[in-house]
């Protein structure tokens, strides 16, 4: 027997692939100023307004780390600021592309290498045009998936073991 209401053609297929949808460009500084509201004593429902997004999408970023700020957000050993663009320099890469600004310029203002100016650039211009359009949107949502790690932590996937280290650390 064979499923009915499906054709033959969307059964012998894999599934539809979803959209990764609208490139979350500022979601990185929002939910940085939400968990340091948070850290302050507020409301999920305050600090995402102070953030700049609705209540609900806080609670939502609340729920979906288990209550604690997620790693990639956690300052590591060495300074993600230092290491990786930042997007308001991605945007003043893209500000100072349009102008027709020189590659060491761009990388003297920003106070980064020219190599790392020039990779940006060649690894996110779109070329369809014929010619090299960098933009910053698509290279900070370009940035931000290459960033994401393949797994949630342990914290947030395990509720049992959240709330036995929450109650140890609160001594």
């Amino acid at each position: 027997m064979t499923k009915t209401g499906r054709r033959k053609s969307e059964r012998s297929t894999r599934g539809k692939l979803n959209s990764p949808g609208r490139p979350p460009v500022w979601q990185r500084e929002n939910l940085c100023r939400f968990w340091r509201g948070v850290a302050a004593g507020h409301s999920s429902e305050v600090s995402a307004v102070q953030a700049g997004v609705s209540g609900p999408v806080g609670i939502r970023w609340f729920r979906s780390s288990g209550g604690m700020p997620p790693t990639h957000l956690a300052p590591s050993a060495t300074s993600l600021t230092r290491r990786k663009l930042t997007f308001s320099e991605r945007e003043e890469i893209a500000l100072e592309c349009a102008r027709g600004t020189g590659i060491r310029a761009i990388a003297r203002k920003l106070s980064r290498s020219p190599s790392t100016i020039s990779r940006e650039i060649r690894r996110n211009s779109a070329t369809r045009s014929g010619d090299f359009d960098y933009h910053a949107i698509t290279a900070q949502w370009h940035a931000d998936r290459a960033a994401q790690r393949p797994k949630p932590s342990k914290l947030a996937s395990n509720p049992a073991l959240r709330d036995y280290v929450q109650d140890r650390l609160s001594g």
